[in-house]
């Protein structure tokens, strides 16, 4: 978790710098081009599905553990593991790591509130820092101003 983490920031980092001309195909193999932006949303996107529910109503994060993934006192709290096993997502370790790990919560909520047009006109720091309400105020005053330009 944590290096995906540090893979996120860096590809949110590099497509501020480069914008939606550079691509990369994703995933490997696929032939579908992405910007590093729309690759940072996937890993989170994955990362994500570590913790939600599937079509099945398991969360894969729990594996095989039938009181966390069925019983009605423990099935809607997460606990976010010190590791987790590579092919089935099923959490391993120490079952109380709040810190890299729930570190997903955050990429959830960026790539919810916020898109690669926001970071490119709001910049990072907006972005990454600011809460739901700030982006929306942002957006705001931009389509304020470029309406009082198109006046002009």
């Amino acid at each position: 978790m944590p290096v995906n983490m540090i893979i996120i920031r860096g590809l949110f980092n590099y497509y501020m710098y480069y914008g939606n001309d550079f691509q990369v195909e994703c995933p490997t193999g696929s032939g579908k081009k992405m910007n590093l932006w729309q690759v940072a949303e996937e890993i989170s996107r994955r990362l994500s599905g570590i913790f939600l529910r599937d079509e099945s109503g398991s969360r894969p994060v729990y594996g095989d553990s039938r009181i966390y993934q069925d019983d009605p006192y423990w099935r809607d709290y997460i606990l976010f593991y010190e590791y987790f096993q590579g092919e089935t997502g099923a959490g391993v370790g120490a079952s109380h790591q709040t810190g890299w790990s729930a570190a997903v919560a955050k990429t959830m909520h960026l790539f919810s509130y916020s898109s690669l047009d926001d970071a490119l006109k709001l910049g990072k720091e907006k972005v990454i820092g600011a809460s739901h309400k700030q982006v929306l105020s942002e957006r705001k005053v931009e389509a304020e101003t470029q309406h009082r330009e198109t006046i002009a």
